[in-house]
């Protein structure tokens, strides 16, 4: 691990090495600071937060995990995908990295991932917010045909961009570049096992009745036009204790990219309350 040398803040990339892959793993804040974690959709990575991330180093160390099959992360095709092994993953990484606790963040499924490490690890997690994570299959939208089928690899710069424009709903917004990239860098095993693994995982149980158990406190941050949620579904959350749910007018499915800095203005004062 390299650390900088500019007094008392960090900001480094690594590799982990774990039983079954290497994980990449970013950090950036003071090292000394409460720790945001932050983890990336399917078919995505760290870079997803880019934006986000010097909004929130202020006060935090924020810590960025690749899951295995995605982004700077090994992608081998001998090892599971499913959701709760994602969990272990990121908690074993935390570990390793010496947290003891954090608040967690996820994004789309990578709320998902998050409800797992608590489920698994409750006194790793302090707090959860999830960004337009679908509660259940039933607030799931249905892609439009055709929209992307890997029947070869890597998939051609129309396939990527109608698999990815659901993604995003505001006005103008352009998918840059090199997340399409991260789709591009994936294996046919990597992307449909994880997408695999998270259907299984909210078929089994809604997020709602996973969460209310547990006692976090929880932020649902939701883009209102999101196109591969039903954004109403939100709502589903309020079963668990305590929870604030917030829809975001005129963001789609990736209010962290469409909407950095309206995204941090609502994350930012639950984080720091919550901190441990």
């Amino acid at each position: 691990m390299t650390l900088s040398n500019s007094g008392p803040r960090l900001s480094d990339d690594t590799i982990l090495s774990l039983d079954d892959g290497d994980l990449h793993v970013c950090q950036d804040g003071p090292r000394d600071a409460p720790v945001l974690l932050l983890v990336h959709g399917s078919a995505s990575s760290t870079r997803s937060w880019d934006q986000l991330v010097p909004l929130l180093t202020g006060s935090q160390r924020v810590v960025r995990i690749d899951l295995l099959g995605h982004g700077r992360s090994a992608k081998p095709d001998d090892r599971g995908y499913s959701t709760p092994e994602q969990a272990r993953r990121v908690g074993e990484a935390l570990d390793r990295l010496g947290v003891g606790r954090a608040v967690v963040a996820g994004h789309s499924s990578g709320g998902v991932v998050a409800t797992a490490l608590a489920e698994q690890r409750p006194e790793l997690v302090s707090a959860l917010v999830l960004v337009n994570t679908g509660p259940s299959l039933d607030a799931f939208i249905a892609p439009p045909s055709g929209s992307f089928a890997p029947s070869q690899w890597p998939p051609t710069d129309e396939q990527l961009r109608a698999f990815a424009s659901t993604g995003f709903s505001r006005a103008g917004y352009r998918i840059p570049d090199e997340l399409l990239d991260e789709v591009r860098c994936m294996t046919v095993h990597t992307l449909t096992a994880t997408m695999q693994g998270t259907r299984e995982y909210l078929a089994e149980r809604p997020l709602p009745d996973r969460l209310a158990p547990l006692g976090k406190p929880l932020l649902v941050l939701f883009g209102e036009d999101d196109r591969r949620w039903r954004s109403s579904s939100a709502a589903d959350y309020q079963v668990v204790p305590g929870a604030e749910v917030v829809l975001l007018s005129g963001l789609g499915h990736t209010p962290i990219l469409e909407d950095p800095h309206r995204t941090a203005t609502e994350l930012l004062p639950f984080t720091t309350t919550h901190t441990p």
